[in-house]
């Protein structure tokens, strides 16, 4: 049988099984099973339980439990609201004060959690009422927490990154390193865009009145509630940074940590304990699932060497290497509005990393390039996730066209930073070979 009747059963599979609605990690990983089964018998499943215990005896993958442990665990013991009470005391004086002290407090939250989802509803919930209560534009509130939510799967500690280089075999350390200027820099674009259009238009986001500004000794004293998330931030990414500690050995530090914040703030009880542990149960074991999914894939493909297809078909692309790496763009952003990030990088990263890497690119700025464009997946209409968080945390009277209509500019930055980040790679390389010198 050739390649390309191969691929077509592989993905027909694939297709198929979505279109009866069964989950993207069955789908894949069923799909992989079965085709296995059709094309080389039964003793050939040997290989999935042989893949299966690989992948789950990786040391990497003890970071996963460990970093969702810590974000929910500060989201449970109400760590947000007082960041976003410092911000309001320290920028509400301010035009777009409020929607840009926000996006900090995301970015701030992406750093602690790792995950998307966290920062979007415990923003929305804490800073939406606010924005709205001091007469901010809809759209602009909504819009701000729904972007800097997405920050989540770029800068460290991203759960993503950890999957992601798990499953195409790079450096989960030069991952983190390369995602934090990018971060950085998409942290910058909101910023600037929110400051600049309400100074044009002071009605989208007024200053609060004087007669609700804060003093400095308040504004001082708002500064402790900082102080302990920040070293845990510092701690946790400069053991990573200087090589004292593994990814897997961070984590660890970062559950620790949580715990000591969280009985700080005298909020470490039973309660959260166990809604944190619940938390990352369910998380956890859907990473889980979707690595040995992941994992029998990457072995189907290999066997079958649908690379040698697709790498023939991205060679008809024009503008030679660079146009393969556009049109690997264009695919991830149609495909990042219709399915997960997971299930685009489960899908894509086995075919698209070994072309790039044998085109002369390189994995960890090719996979930064990625993330941004699943950042923007989480905002892109249909059926960006953030969207759907935003709605189950809106007033009533916000509709699902209000919020697609929000995210329009943010999803817009992200493309900016995207194209940035294409045209200018040491912004990804240049802190990852630091580090290494």
């Amino acid at each position: 049988m050739g390649i390309e009747f191969l691929t077509v059963f592989v993905f027909g599979l694939l297709i198929l099984f979505l279109v009866l609605g069964v989950p993207v990690v069955f789908a894949l990983g069923g799909a992989a099973v079965i085709a296995t089964y059709f094309l080389w018998g039964g003793q050939a499943l040997y290989m999935v339980g042989i893949r299966t215990f690989s992948s789950a005896s990786s040391f990497v993958l003890l970071a996963v439990p460990m970093f969702i442990f810590m974000g929910a665990l500060l989201e449970k013991s109400g760590i947000a609201r007082d960041l976003y009470d410092l911000m309001q005391k320290w920028m509400g004086g301010i035009y777009g004060g409020l929607a840009s002290g926000t996006v900090f407090i995301c970015a701030l939250f992406a750093a602690l959690v790792g995950i998307s989802g966290a920062a979007t509803v415990t923003m929305g919930v804490v800073a939406l009422p606010s924005m709205l209560e001091h007469r901010y534009d809809r759209r602009l509130a909504i819009g701000c927490i729904a972007g800097g939510g997405a920050l989540g799967v770029l800068i460290p500690p991203s759960v993503l990154m950890i999957v992601l280089g798990l499953y195409t075999n790079t450096s989960i350390g030069m991952l983190y390193a390369g995602g934090i200027v990018p971060g950085l820099l998409l942290v910058v674009l909101f910023v600037v865009y929110i400051t600049v259009a309400s100074l044009v238009n002071p009605k989208l986001a007024p200053a609060l009145p004087a007669a609700e500004r804060a003093g400095w000794g308040e504004r001082l004293g708002a500064l402790k509630n900082a102080i302990l998330p920040i070293l845990l931030l510092l701690g946790m990414l400069g053991s990573l940074a200087s090589g004292a500690a593994t990814p897997s050995e961070a984590a660890g530090m970062g559950a620790l940590g949580s715990m000591v914040c969280a009985g700080v703030y005298r909020q470490l009880s039973w309660k959260n304990v166990h809604e944190a542990c619940a938390v990352t149960l369910r998380l956890s074991c859907m990473v889980m699932w979707i690595i040995f999914a992941a994992s029998i894939f990457t072995a189907l493909y290999s066997a079958i060497g649908a690379q040698e297809l697709v790498r023939s078909l991205l060679s008809v692309l024009p503008g030679g290497a660079w146009g393969v790496v556009i049109g690997m763009q264009v695919i991830w952003m149609i495909m990042g509005t219709l399915l997960d990030p997971i299930g685009i990088m489960m899908i894509t990263a086995p075919l698209f990393f070994p072309i790039v890497t044998s085109l002369g690119f390189d994995p960890v700025w090719f996979g930064i390039l990625f993330v941004v464009n699943m950042e923007m997946a989480f905002l892109s209409p249909p059926f960006g996730f953030n969207l759907f968080y935003m709605k189950s945390v809106a007033p009533p009277g916000v509709t699902m066209a209000d919020i697609y209509r929000a995210v329009v500019p943010f999803v817009a930055l992200q493309a900016l930073a995207l194209a940035m980040v294409m045209i200018f790679p040491e912004l990804v390389l240049w802190l990852p070979r630091l580090l290494i010198q």
